[in-house]
């Protein structure tokens, strides 16, 4: 039914998208290996960017999983010290951002919901 003209591009860009996704989590110092187990990756990512891992309660929620995975990868570009820009390039061309992320120059920072502004009223 599907012809290896669709099937050969899927593989090659998951397997690029798997790729990407261990060295993003080897760049935030967390086992590579842990992007590849599913539910687990949830938690790891979630360590990365500074949130409990109970919010993995979040995603079996309808609605909130949306807000909350878009939330989850804002911080994670912010970790990165990317900006909001580079949130919505994650979003919405996923297999160049995370490659980007994944094999360029972007260094973790640390958790991005860790740095807390102080602001006084």
């Amino acid at each position: 039914m599907f012809s290896t003209s669709f099937i050969t591009p899927w593989v090659a860009i998951s397997v690029i998208l798997i790729v990407a996704l261990w060295r993003i989590y080897e760049k935030a110092h967390q086992p590579g290996w842990a992007s590849l187990i599913p539910f687990y990756n949830f938690i790891v990512l979630l360590r990365i960017v500074g949130k409990p891992a109970w919010w993995l309660v979040w995603i079996f929620v309808p609605i909130a999983n949306i807000v909350v995975a878009i939330w989850v990868i804002n911080l994670l570009s912010k970790s990165f010290g990317k900006g909001e820009g580079f949130t919505l390039g994650l979003i919405f061309l996923s297999f160049i951002f995370y490659p980007i992320l994944g094999f360029g120059n972007a260094t973790y920072k640390g958790s991005a919901s860790k740095k807390v502004t102080n602001i006084q009223v």
